[in-house]
């Protein structure tokens, strides 16, 4: 394990990035961080790696999605879920992706469930902001998703953005907590990789072919990357470049 000098400790400029796939990637978020001077402190709890018992050593934390249920029964799922009690209780910036974010719904006491009429939202969709999240930015007209499930909107979370299949978009629980059901991290490599690997889900009620989400990302991904941007400087509270055309260092992962 590295070892870090107390001084390094707290002039820490480390983010907390759990990964659930040996081959997953922060892709677009863990850039812009990079960019805006952050560290990755990348790990893979579903493969091992441990979690955290404090985030003293780290500015915030975000938890991307993977192709599991946040209903699922296995041990990491549950200590994950439980783990989310940490940056509550340190009052440290999270953000929740997808399967992040459904996680943090379950550890608030919500649920995750399916459509009830079996739909899923699997390649470009339209997002309306609600009043409360139209008065903190503005919002993309279109996102691109990729799941079969849904979260419903926990006790105190306020309501940031809704669509017309699955109602809970986006929410905001206190003051640094924060869930997105949809996926703004993709790069063009990313999502190549999505539509060959997850082809068998277009069959799925509601999903769009693989072509859609390709063309799509060539009308509608530029606004949804310029608010990553800002959403992203929103929940960490640092200016984040929105212009990725530099290539950002590698991300550190920590050592164990």
């Amino acid at each position: 394990m590295l070892h870090q000098h107390p001084d390094e400790a707290r002039d820490s400029n480390k983010i907390l990035v759990i990964l659930h796939q040996e081959g997953s990637s922060a892709g677009r978020v863990g850039q812009m961080l990079l960019k805006a001077g952050f560290e990755l402190d990348i790990r893979r709890h579903a493969l091992g790696d441990p979690l955290p018992e404090t985030l003293a050593d780290h500015v915030g934390a975000v938890i991307f999605g993977g192709p599991m249920s946040a209903n699922d029964d296995d041990d990491y799922m549950r200590r994950e879920i439980d783990w989310h009690s940490v940056p509550l209780a340190e009052n440290k910036p999270y953000l929740g992706i997808c399967l992040g974010a459904q996680m943090l719904v379950r550890h608030l006491g919500g649920s995750v469930t399916a459509h009830d009429d079996g739909l899923t939202e699997i390649g470009w969709y339209p997002l309306r902001a609600t009043p409360k999240g139209g008065a903190l930015m503005e919002w993309p007209d279109m996102v691109y998703q990729f799941h079969r499930e849904g979260f419903s909107l926990p006790d105190g979370a306020g309501l940031l953005a809704t669509a017309d299949d699955y109602t809970n978009q986006a929410f905001r629980y206190g003051e640094n907590a924060w869930g997105i059901q949809f996926h703004a991290e993709l790069t063009q490599v990313m999502m190549q990789r999505w539509v060959v690997r997850g082809a068998h889900r277009f069959v799925l009620p509601g999903a769009q072919q693989g072509h859609h989400h390709l063309n799509g990302r060539l009308l509608y991904d530029e606004r949804l990357r310029q608010w990553l941007a800002h959403f992203l400087e929103i929940v960490f509270g640092k200016p984040i470049p929105a212009d990725l055309a530099v290539t950002p260092r590698p991300a550190r992962s920590r050592v164990f």
